[in-house]
């Protein structure tokens, strides 16, 4: 059988569309309970991560974010003018970047508290098929992951 790249070339048959589609849409459900706190979805992923493990390398945010350096850097110092985190060299080494909360940055976790509830709320999934679906893109990211680090 012959390649057919005229079919292999159209919107419909690429999965990445679809991904990035929905990523986009979910993404825009957080925007009406993230713009009243002053965060950008970026921003509000960050603080998950903090609120979890307060006190982590900017390297270890960027492994759990899957965000390179460069596009953390900015997003970080953003935050840290607006009073939400401390950015410190570790003691240990100077290269390594040290974030932690502020006492705002940890009073605005009781802010957002309700957030993932009214998200999912939007999501008009049956529980399996939301939980089939959160397996399956950690199975493709991970995949993703393995194939890096080769």
């Amino acid at each position: 059988m012959e390649y057919d790249y005229h079919e292999a070339m159209k919107l419909a048959n690429q999965v990445c569309f679809p991904l990035y589609a929905a990523s986009r849409s979910v993404i825009s459900l957080y925007t009406p309970w993230l713009k009243p706190l002053g965060l950008t979805y970026t921003q509000y992923i960050v603080f998950l991560v903090l609120w979890e493990k307060d006190g982590i390398t900017v390297g270890e945010l960027c492994e759990k974010l899957m965000l390179d350096n460069g596009t953390l850097s900015p997003l970080l110092k953003k935050m840290q003018q607006a009073g939400y985190v401390e950015r410190k060299r570790s003691e240990e080494d100077d290269r390594v970047v040290v974030i932690t909360l502020t006492e705002e940055g940890k009073a605005l976790q009781e802010k957002a508290k309700d957030v993932p509830g009214k998200v999912a709320g939007c999501i008009d999934l049956p529980q399996e098929k939301a939980q089939q679906l959160y397996s399956l893109l950690y199975e493709l990211l991970d995949s993703q992951r393995d194939r890096n680090n080769k």
